[in-house]
């Protein structure tokens, strides 16, 4: 029995016979299947063609897949009192990269921002000794394999750990979460926003999206409630998704003006 991957998406499913006939995660309007047709990896295989990648940004260890897997986002290995945190996850775990972690100081738990990055967070989660993961109840139904670590969450936001704070701004999904970094940047705050307000290349707005492979935009309601529920948490750095999809300074000008433009445009063409 494997626990199959899906090579577009990067999610892993619960152990079968035989790989999954779709994966659920991707024949759906947010993701896509490739005109190739569905395709699947495993674990084992991934670890044969792929290699763990480690970079400092902007006072954060990122952890990426090379070459590009998957959507190609990178986790983040987030500093705190009560314990290391990863933010999101990737598919690629391999003995290398738990000895690199545990030198570090290991982890004590998982947060993930939404489906698209659930990956193969159980095996992350048993690697460092059955860690929690936590992942908003809301999106519930988008998970693919099942395990006691999976803890669901409700509410507008959840602690889990000093200084670290969970924060549902939905929009991208339902359960679409954030993690304020009291501590980040300096003591001035930081934002891990995951897609949920995408960094975009020009390093100084971010994106409000239903899909971003299919360019669906939200719409003006859902983006103003975003902001609403970022709004009280003091913050000036944004880590987005992706290499280099940083905002190290300024984030707070940044979600305002991208906020007034994404509506201003909707408006503008609306007539």
């Amino acid at each position: 029995m494997e626990a199959f991957i899906c090579v577009t998406c990067g999610t892993q499913y619960s152990e079968s016979a035989t790989p999954p006939k779709a994966c659920a995660i991707c024949d759906e309007e947010r993701q896509y299947v490739l005109p190739t047709g569905q395709a699947w990896t495993t674990l084992a295989k991934l670890n044969m063609t792929h290699m763990a990648t480690f970079r400092e940004e902007a006072g954060v260890l990122g952890i990426g897949t090379s070459p590009h897997f998957g959507i190609g986002q990178r986790a983040l290995l987030v500093k705190s009192p009560d314990g290391n945190v990863l933010w999101d996850c990737i598919s690629l775990i391999s003995p290398a990269m738990i000895d690199i972690i545990k030198a570090l100081g290991g982890l004590t738990a998982i947060a993930i921002s939404h489906p698209h990055y659930y990956t193969t967070m159980v095996e992350w989660s048993r690697a460092f000794g059955g860690i929690p993961i936590y992942l908003n109840a809301a999106d519930q139904r988008w998970i693919m394999r099942s395990d006691p670590c999976l803890k669901l969450w409700d509410g507008g936001t959840l602690e889990i750990g000093s200084g670290l704070t969970l924060i549902r701004t939905g929009g991208h999904f339902d359960g679409g979460t954030v993690m304020h970094w009291a501590t980040g940047a300096g003591g001035r705050g930081a934002l891990l926003s995951g897609d949920l307000l995408q960094v975009v290349p020009d390093g100084k707005h971010v994106a409000f999206m239903y899909s971003y492979p299919n360019f669906i935009p939200l719409g003006a309601a859902a983006v103003r409630a975003i902001d609403a529920r970022v709004k009280p948490w003091p913050f000036d750095a944004i880590y987005g998704a992706f290499w280099d999809r940083v905002i190290p300074t300024g984030g707070k000008a940044a979600v305002e003006a991208s906020v007034n433009r994404h509506i201003t445009l909707l408006e503008r063409n609306a007539v």
